[in-house]
């Protein structure tokens, strides 16, 4: 495993969807309709961040209807979340009022009828993503997006009361990384594209810790890669500011471990990846639930190995891609 420079490389090679370029266009088409990319400088610096390259490594089996889906959710994440870095960001009232209605389409299926740009690309995102699955994943996927958009106020509140010098715990502060990363709503994409697997399987402790275990290490291990886009601003919800303050250390020793801290996530997934057939046996899965549930597998690997190469790869975390400190630090508004 290769440690150097914040860089891991998972097990298995590195897969690319070749419906990569038509997905791409349909994004690009996707948020000019919805008004999330109006300005062409902010399409061209959104276009350096290579977004459709992240969807297709971290899917690469997905169909073009599939593919399309991924990458205008995972366009959706940052250019929803860089609006909360300017001052919008340390009032959690505000944020409230401005996920509310976000909440509200999860549960009616609506937009407000004259829908901001975020608010009219959600709907239609929600609308796709929900669509011909089942009750119960539509209502865990529903529960997901509903504890992402809700991270954003408490994440504002958290930004606020750091001003004091009151820190969060590690404990507390990945609490809410999971929920602001929203990376519970990825990982349903894994089953939205490769198929659903077993109730029984899905809340297996083993698997469960898997699911945590793919979501906190890219997770993790970004705080490294985004530390310097985000520390500049004064925003100490990244590990490696919590741990220099929790450990009085120097920055290198930070970087160090929280790498570490992805590295054993990682190593401890794999070692229950190759627990799953035995499982599935043990569990009395039928074949076609047990081909779900190794399809499901690979898939929570694919997304490991997909997002640490787009991560060491994108402009979006080296200086040359970051936004002037005296400008709020999103592309255009868009709430």
């Amino acid at each position: 495993m290769n440690t150097s420079a914040g860089e891991i490389t998972i097990p298995g090679q590195v897969r690319v969807n070749p419906l990569r370029d038509a997905a791409a266009a349909h994004n690009l088409d996707w948020l000019r309709a919805h008004g999330m990319l109006r300005d062409a400088e902010a399409e061209r610096h959104y276009d350096r961040w290579n977004i459709p390259q992240l969807a297709a490594v971290s899917f690469p089996d997905a169909g073009l209807a599939d593919l399309c889906l991924a990458v205008d959710q995972c366009a959706f994440y940052f250019l929803f979340d860089d609006q909360f870095d300017a001052d919008l960001g340390m009032l959690p009232a505000e944020v409230t009022r401005v996920c509310a209605p976000l909440i509200t389409t999860l549960h009616t299926g609506r937009s407000p009828e004259k829908p901001s740009p975020v608010e009219s690309a959600f709907a239609d995102l929600w609308r796709r993503e929900s669509q011909g699955m089942s009750p119960r994943w539509r209502a865990r996927a529903a529960h997901h997006w509903e504890g992402y958009f809700s991270a954003h106020p408490n994440e504002a509140l958290g930004r606020r009361t750091l001003h004091t010098d009151d820190y969060p715990s590690r404990a507390a502060y990945m609490v809410l990384r999971r929920g602001a990363s929203g990376v519970d709503t990825v990982l349903d994409m894994v089953e939205r594209i490769l198929g659903e697997i077993p109730a029984t399987i899905f809340h297996n402790p083993q698997v469960t810790l898997m699911r945590q275990l793919a979501g906190d290490a890219p997770a993790v291990n970004n705080d490294v890669y985004s530390y310097p886009k985000e520390a500049p601003r004064g925003d100490v919800y990244n590990l490696a500011v919590i741990l220099q303050h929790e450990r009085q250390c120097g920055l290198d020793e930070a970087f160090a471990l929280v790498h570490g801290d992805a590295i054993r996530m990682v190593d401890e997934f794999y070692r229950l990846n190759e627990l799953i057939p035995e499982l599935c046996v043990s569990l009395g899965l039928t074949p076609s639930e047990t081909e779900a549930t190794l399809r499901y597998r690979e898939g929570l690997a694919d997304w490991m190995r997909g997002y640490f190469t787009w991560e060491a790869s994108t402009i979006r975390y080296r200086p040359e891609g970051a936004l002037p400190l005296d400008q709020p630090n999103y592309l255009e508004e868009l709430l």
